[in-house]
């Protein structure tokens, strides 16, 4: 976390043509600007594979004035003559690749950077941009807000889906993961919790610096940094794993009852679903933050407001399903919400409440009173990127889980949660990868059906 910087001031940004104007003997050619997502097709970028940010972030609050070094550290899966990063909003003042001065230049998200030289496949390099100004809300095709949020008190960063792009530069799609330290100075008095662990804190002269490291790799849309007047506790659950909540202090009575009990969250999630993946834990509560939603952010989640016991497991479920196994595009999303919402049926079955069963039966007769897109599409095909988020992809989603246990059984289903979170743990799966496990591991069962009528079929399908 980030001492203060002070930048030089704004270089001038080469015109398009000069910067990606190849010298003579070039042997590489451009990264690609998207990896074509289905519906974000600009966001991520070709030709390289992030493994570290460094950031290094100085915010002033009464002027919502945010500097910035971001040091990425990446591989290049090609030959590159340029690349480009992912950056909205904000003035770029300077990029140095090696150390060496670079040309760049901007269109829309883009940030194209031209090194001094080609770039060798399979050649790790470092790409520093040193950027300032006043950071971005980024509304949602769906209407809902990320990107930097201001709060009465701070602010506050999400990420998901594009939001990370508002606040540093980089590869911002879920296929790209990387590992963080983030060093940012805030003013005095004021905290600043990102992800990961705490690895110190210090003030000078009216402000006071925190570091925070993710060693996990991490998703950029994961990453998040709440800055403001938060309650702070530290706590250890199983083995000595750190627990960090941050939380408002007009939230802390709402909170305590349900925040007491994350480490016996975990030991069930555990049971369910394996070894807990990342080396920390704990929560982000900021009322100030009128979201209206709450946010898996890894090893961190982040709530709008006290949360009770059902919004707890769901985002604590995300950690193994959507944080430690992340969607390889943005059409995946239902392995994520999907599983997230399973999970609280499975807390509520475990702890004396309806069966899953049953909330299936009642979801199926009766869900489209409370969910009237319920069966407008299949989860496994969202309509676009407005419907990423709909009931299709959480509940029907959970449905395919449910519907997947009934043919395997319960001991078998409860060796597919596990062993998927395993398989693909700290990695990246799309929906075939997820249908083709769940076949390997139970040869002779017939899966047909579930795929074509639940996962991708239209309608509402026949209970059978």
């Amino acid at each position: 976390m980030a001492r203060s910087v002070r930048l030089v001031p704004a270089l001038t940004a080469v015109p398009v043509a000069l910067a990606l104007t190849a010298c003579g003997g070039v042997h590489g050619t451009p990264g690609g600007s998207g990896v074509r997502d289905p519906y974000f097709p600009k966001a991520g970028n070709g030709g390289y594979d992030v493994t570290h940010y460094g950031l290094r972030l100085d915010y002033d609050r009464d002027a919502h004035h945010l500097t910035g070094t971001a040091t990425v550290t990446a591989r290049a899966t090609k030959a590159l003559s340029a690349f480009n990063l992912d950056l909205v909003g904000l003035d770029v003042g300077k990029v140095t690749v090696g150390g060496e001065t670079a040309r760049w230049n901007r269109a829309g998200q883009e940030l194209t950077v031209r090194p001094g030289e080609d770039i060798d496949r399979d050649e790790t390099f470092r790409v520093t941009v040193h950027y300032s100004g006043a950071p971005e809300t980024v509304t949602d095709p769906d209407g809902s807000q990320e990107g930097w949020l201001r709060t009465s008190d701070g602010a506050l960063a999400l990420g998901e889906p594009t939001g990370s792009m508002a606040w540093f530069p980089g590869n911002h799609h879920p296929s790209d993961k990387a590992s963080y330290d983030l060093t940012v100075t805030v003013p005095q008095g004021l905290r600043a919790v990102s992800n990961g662990e705490l690895r110190s804190e210090r003030t000078e002269r009216g402000r006071t610096t925190f570091v925070w490291r993710t060693a996990e790799p991490m998703a950029s849309y994961l990453a998040t940094l709440a800055i403001g007047d938060f309650g702070i506790s530290r706590s250890t659950a199983r083995d000595g794993l750190p627990v960090y909540t941050a939380v408002d202090p007009a939230e802390k009575e709402g909170s305590r009852a349900v925040l007491a009990r994350i480490p016996e969250v975990l030991r069930w999630a555990e049971r369910r679903f394996g070894p807990y993946p990342f080396s920390s834990t704990g929560v982000i509560v900021d009322r100030a933050a009128d979201i209206g939603y709450a946010l898996e952010t890894q090893s961190r989640p982040v709530f709008p407001g006290a949360p009770d016991m059902t919004l707890l497991v769901h985002e604590l479920a995300h950690q193994w399903y959507g944080d430690s196994v992340s969607p390889e595009s943005w059409r995946d999303m239902w392995l994520n919400e999907g599983f997230a919402t399973y999970t609280e049926w499975l807390w509520e079955e475990d702890h004396g409440d309806e069966t899953a069963q049953e909330t299936f039966d009642a979801l199926y007769d009766h869900g489209e009173k409370t969910y009237e897109d319920l069966w407008s599409f299949p989860p496994a095909k969202p309509v676009d990127a407005a419907h990423i988020s709909r009931a299709p992809v959480y509940r029907r989603g959970a449905m395919v889980l449910h519907k997947i246990r009934r043919t395997v059984g319960d001991e078998a289903f409860g060796d597919i949660l596990r062993g998927w979170a395993a398989d693909r743990r700290h990695g990246n799966a799309d929906t075939a990868d997820f249908t083709a496990y769940v076949e390997e591991q139970a040869p002779g069962k017939d899966f047909d059906g579930i795929w074509e009528d639940w996962l991708y079929g239209e309608g509402k399908p026949e209970r059978a």
